[in-house]
């Protein structure tokens, strides 16, 4: 996953999954960032997973972090799906700062 930040807390999300290339390149979504107290900072927007080969798992991915470093974000990550009465899926993430960014 490859979050791009802008000014105004706009941003794109683009997926980058090998598996992508059956079919066809991945696409950037619309999304969202904000800094919150401190060195505190939450992206969000939606995206897509593909299931198999046969099919898509829509919904909303939310990354709430802080700033370990000027190049590091660790935080927790939450999964909302669109489609169906699921449970969000929830887990932990460490992001860095790519180079030239």
């Amino acid at each position: 996953m490859r979050f791009d930040a802008r000014g105004e807390g706009k941003g794109t999300f683009l997926l980058l999954d090998p598996k992508l290339n059956v079919w066809g390149p991945a696409k950037p979504s619309d999304a969202k960032w904000s800094r919150g107290e401190g060195n505190s900072v939450t992206f969000s927007g939606p995206v897509e997973f593909m299931i198999g080969n046969v099919g898509r798992d829509a919904g909303t991915l939310v990354f709430k972090g802080k700033f370990a470093t000027e190049s590091l974000i660790a935080g927790e990550v939450e999964f909302s799906p669109l489609v169906g009465d699921r449970p969000s899926k929830s887990g932990t993430f460490k992001a860095i700062r790519a180079a030239g960014g």
